[in-house]
């Protein structure tokens, strides 16, 4: 009895041990279930995020659209009105004139004239000798020379050209001639053209110095060998110089 039952024993644990091998086997697909669906669960709790966010589509193309925003655009649409002001401006033409050469010259000579002006105020203010009409009242040189004339002329030379100037403050061209031949009685006027209507006309082949040089415009002590004594312009002074031009004539007074 006892070898039995010592022999039956180990026959018994071989009976059970595969039971409880075939018990393990048949679990095992369920744990492999189980572990694949929470493996897939934290798979999905993962990727919804990913998938929530689809920069393709128009609504989500960019942070911080909205449809409310989107509404207001379509419903409430912006646009800007320009003045009729900047639509139409008001345009102006640039306009031009020509000056000529003659417009030129009347301009500088009035402008010279102005300056000479202001120069005859003071040089006049200056001046407390006789005058032209002081000479023709009392000549200081009764005795009519041409010589005397140009000598008495050459006196002058150096005073300073004033437009409309007569005396020795300043003179200009036809008040020179007429202060000079004042103070031999000789009244002329103040006028380069009158004194060049006047007296007599010579050739310059029988012009002396103390003769007078007209060339309409101007006049000037005749002072031999193709010079002349005169007050040239403004800026400039009594002196001697030569002939410039053929436009002109000789005046004789006194003889």
């Amino acid at each position: 009895m006892h070898r039995d039952a010592v022999a039956s024993a180990p026959r018994t644990a071989s009976a059970a041990k595969p039971a409880s091998t075939k018990r393990k086997r048949r679990l095992r697909p369920l744990v492999n279930l189980a572990v694949m669906a929470i493996a897939g669960g934290i798979v999905a709790t993962i990727a919804i995020p990913a998938y929530a966010f689809n920069p393709t589509e128009s609504n989500q193309a960019s942070f911080g659209h909205s449809s409310v925003i989107d509404d207001l655009k379509k419903t409430n649409a912006q646009s800007v009105r320009v003045s009729k002001a900047i639509d139409e401006p008001v345009t102006t033409k640039d306009t031009f004139s020509a000056t000529t050469e003659q417009e030129l010259a009347d301009k500088k000579a009035a402008a010279e004239r102005a300056v000479a002006a202001a120069q005859m105020q003071t040089y006049a203010a200056s001046y407390t000798g006789p005058s032209a009409a002081d000479y023709l009242a009392n000549p200081p040189y009764p005795n009519f020379s041409l010589a005397q004339v140009y000598s008495v002329a050459q006196q002058y030379i150096g005073v300073p050209y004033v437009y409309g100037g007569d005396t020795p403050a300043g003179f200009d061209c036809s008040g020179y001639v007429m202060f000079v031949y004042a103070q031999f009685g000789i009244s002329l006027p103040h006028s380069a053209t009158a004194i060049g209507n006047m007296g007599t006309r010579i050739s310059i082949a029988d012009a002396v110095p103390g003769d007078v040089i007209a060339m309409g415009s101007h006049v000037g002590f005749y002072a031999g060998n193709g010079n002349i004594l005169d007050a040239p312009d403004v800026g400039r002074s009594i002196s001697v110089r030569p002939l410039w031009t053929d436009d002109y004539w000789v005046v004789r007074f006194g003889i």
